[in-house]
């Protein structure tokens, strides 16, 4: 496992893991494809997904219900989430349910963004020299 920069336990639903291994789908399927632009590491997406498949047991994810789990998610995490949103939010702009698309984002940001303060957002920001999309 990677180390996390500023880990937190994250409690999620059921429904918010998997909406997150979602996001991890389409940018596994885009790092397959070759579409390595965004800068995300493929090890990085297995290894976040694999932590959220395993916080739920299958028949959790067979029926999409269960008990809410708690996940150890970094700033680092949630940075490529943010940026896995901010991908499939500019890849749906022309399809008819992108207003779906962009409130999802911004629920997800705002459940995100919550676990770190503005301080250690702009410390991770800074550390890895670039402005998130979020």
């Amino acid at each position: 496992m990677a180390t996390m920069v500023h880990a937190r336990q994250v409690t999620l639903s059921i429904d918010a893991g998997a909406a997150l291994r979602q996001i991890l789908g389409i940018m596994t399927d885009q790092l397959m494809v070759g579409e390595a632009g965004w800068g995300w590491d493929l090890d990085r997406v297995l290894e976040l997904d694999a932590r959220l498949e395993t916080a739920w047991d299958v028949e959790s994810w067979r029926t999409t219900s269960g008990d809410d789990a708690v996940v150890e998610l970094g700033i680092d995490d949630a940075a490529l989430l943010l940026d896995g949103m901010a991908f499939t939010e500019v890849a749906s702009a022309d399809l008819p349910w992108v207003e779906m698309v962009r409130w999802t984002s911004d629920f997800v940001t705002a459940e995100l963004r919550q676990h770190w303060s503005d301080d250690e957002w702009g410390d991770y920001q800074r550390s890895i020299g670039r402005r998130l999309p979020y």
